[in-house]
């Protein structure tokens, strides 16, 4: 393939810094390809896009995928609040399927086509992150110029493809904004959100088979970085994640590892390796045939003929720890919509009652209202737990033994919130699956509905909500006979409804209905309880161990938290996998732009007007990030910067003396 593909190769490794004159080259390569596809700079693509019901029968197609995703994307998003930005889902062909943004840039990425129903395959766009990621299945960022189409150079994109859990290409996730606010951390949060998506997708297309989740490092288990192989119950490997091969040292074509068995790469039979792993869900250790040794977590749900395989002393399941703060697979379990009883694992009240006046007072209203089927608002800002409280008040309430379902009106698109939440009859559109799908709303028969953002539902939806909570009956979307239905609702928004009520965007008899109980949560700023919270995220991500540098704490407590508790959560995720060597989390493992932003706000969340003394604390912060940098990187200036993610001058900068 010659020099050119070894230079390509590296560009689309997020992590490698290519001298100019060798990102030119790949650049041009890429342009060379879009050429002979017969794109040049001055054309205008296809702008065209799907239809409303092509596009759900798209999200019926990737429906995987797409419950995957969502939550990821909205994680995702939280962490770019700040950046004008855009995430895109798409197919494996680059069809955006669905996306997340602020609407100041949606407008303008509507202009350019970066929309749901759009194809941006490098064949219908040229040279673009999210085809030339698809076209060469890696990591790639393009910015500005770099797009092939003068109308695309207004972007920067960065776009991870999605591998399927058997080493196929199923789509691809982008965060796209305008090229002025682009940040280098952007690329890594895609990676690190790919990840999550994959990871998922793996455990959910081999439940029913034994999985060994394992790591050299312990704390790294449960975390993005682990490697997992699930087996058949002879022990021949079905599939590995991305990870696990690069832990194992298997190159090349990812099929070579289903040449593999249990014995070939751990040196240990089914058997023997569940009696290792005993009843009480301890840790395995394992040692490849190097020697080297690993600690792993086996998870086995008994299908495919595990049974006959298990001793008669060991029980089946899952050995993943519950925590206080609820998993991510919580969450997307209840998101999905999957209609089964509440776990005893979910978040009670108490579990919520970290020590703040405020969060006391709101779980104090929901006590005296416990037992009552009393229809409920939760209101705050967005990332400050909503959800999870909600999942608190079901968890307590005569219907825990119910499903708890969860809908979030603002990450769905229009033309998908009805079919999702009142159900389809088979035909009743182009797509639809065979025998149709009952809808979340059935799915909560018995149980608990949660109705996340219901500031964000369209109108004519709220119509038909309102008759669903007056009747107590649903109409599917194609059918002729409505359905009785029995639940109680939680409803959440970030939006003032009493002022959406006054301009027409908000039904006034919906919200008195649901109007029984409201309470409101405070913004993460308001809070005095910041440092059992780090605590209890901590410990739920398995970084128990972690300590927490001073300044960070200080940092924290004058940062304004725009994403609140989801912002904070995936700070820490962050931050906890850079400081893996150290155990330390000190400012160098923050995003500068919190560091930028801390003199937005004091700590009695007042605007924040710094004198003289206050900046010379800010330099100090940005200094101390700095020197730590540089210390974990032995002096390396061009090292530090990338591990801050900053450029050498801004590293050269925060050295002067100050004036």
């Amino acid at each position: 393939m010659g020099n050119g593909s070894t230079v390509m190769q590296s560009a689309l490794n997020p992590g490698a810094a290519l001298p100019v004159a060798e990102r030119a080259e790949v650049v041009s390569l890429w342009h060379e390809r879009a050429r002979r596809l017969g794109l040049s700079e001055r054309l205008r693509p296809d702008y065209s896009a799907l239809s409303r019901s092509a596009l759900v029968e798209l999200a019926e197609q990737h429906r995987s995928l797409f419950t995957h995703a969502q939550p990821v994307m909205e994680l995702l998003h939280q962490q770019i609040l700040n950046t004008h930005s855009v995430v895109l889902l798409t197919d494996q062909r680059g069809l955006i399927m669905h996306s997340l943004g602020n609407g100041d840039f949606l407008q303008k990425a509507e202009q350019v086509a970066l929309k749901p129903g759009v194809l941006w395959s490098e064949d219908s766009k040229g040279t673009n992150a999210i085809g030339t990621a698809l076209a060469d299945r890696r990591a790639t960022l393009v910015h500005g110029d770099e797009h092939i189409l003068s109308v695309n150079r207004i972007l920067t994109c960065s776009c991870c493809p999605i591998i399927g859990p058997r080493g196929e290409l199923i789509g691809a996730l982008d965060v796209s904004g305008p090229q002025e606010h682009y940040h280098p951390h952007t690329m890594e949060l895609v990676r690190m959100s790919t990840r999550m998506i994959e990871n998922q997708l793996f455990i959910e297309a081999f439940s029913d088979a034994l999985r060994v989740h394992f790591h050299a490092r312990p704390e790294l288990l449960g975390t993005l970085l682990e490697g997992i192989v699930a087996f058949d119950a002879h022990g021949r490997v079905l599939a590995a994640n991305p990870n696990a091969l690069a832990l194992l040292g298997i190159k090349g074509d990812t099929r070579q590892i289903t040449e593999h068995s249990l014995v070939s790469l751990f040196d240990i039979d089914v058997p023997a390796l569940l009696q290792r792993r005993g009843t009480a869900g301890a840790l395995v250790r394992l040692n490849l045939r190097n020697g080297q040794a690993l600690l792993a977590r086996i998870e086995v749900n008994c299908g495919d003929g595990l049974h006959k395989a298990i001793p008669a002393e060991t029980a089946c399941g899952s050995d993943r720890p519950k925590t206080d703060l609820g998993s991510e697979s919580d969450t997307r379990a209840s998101r999905s919509g999957s209609a089964k009883a509440a776990p005893s694992g979910e978040p009670t009240l108490a579990d919520l009652d970290t020590g703040d006046p405020a969060i006391a007072a709101v779980i104090g209203k929901l006590r005296m209202t416990r037992g009552h089927a009393i229809p409920t608002i939760i209101l705050g800002e967005t990332g400050t737990g909503k959800e999870l409280l909600a999942h608190a008040i079901h968890s307590e309430s005569e219907r825990r033994s119910g499903p708890f379902v969860a809908i979030d009106c603002a990450s769905l698109p229009e033309s998908l919130i009805e079919s999702e939440l009142f159900g389809y009859e088979e035909g009743a559109f182009t797509g639809a699956r065979r025998r149709g799908s009952p809808g979340k709303i059935l799915l909560a028969d018995g149980g608990t509905l949660f109705l996340d953002e219901i500031g964000d539902m369209p109108l004519t939806l709220q119509t038909r909500l309102l008759r669903v909570l007056q009747e107590r009956v649903v109409l599917p979307l194609g059918a002729t006979r409505e359905r009785p239905v029995d639940i109680t609702v939680i409803c959440a928004t970030h939006r003032d409804l009493k002022d959406m009520m006054r301009r027409g965007e908000f039904r006034q008899d919906l919200y008195y209905r649901l109007n029984g109980l409201v309470v409101r949560l405070p913004a993460l700023r308001e809070r005095t309880d910041i440092e059992t919270l780090i605590a209890r995220i901590l410990s739920a991500q398995g970084g128990a161990m972690l300590k927490i540098a001073p300044e960070v704490f200080e940092a924290f407590r004058r940062y304004h938290w725009p994403g609140n508790i989801r912002q904070l959560t995936n700070m820490l995720r962050t931050a906890a996998i850079m400081a893996r060597d150290t155990c330390l989390i000190g400012l160098a493992e923050l995003p500068e732009d919190l560091l930028e932003d801390l003199p937005l706000q004091d700590r009695s969340n007042a605007p924040y007007d710094p004198d003289p003394g206050d900046e010379a604390g800010l330099r100090a912060l940005r200094a101390g990030a700095v020197a730590a940098a540089l210390q974990r990187h032995d002096g390396n200036i061009s090292a530090a910067a990338r591990a801050l993610g900053v450029s050498r001058n801004t590293i050269y900068r925060a050295l002067r003396p100050s004036p």
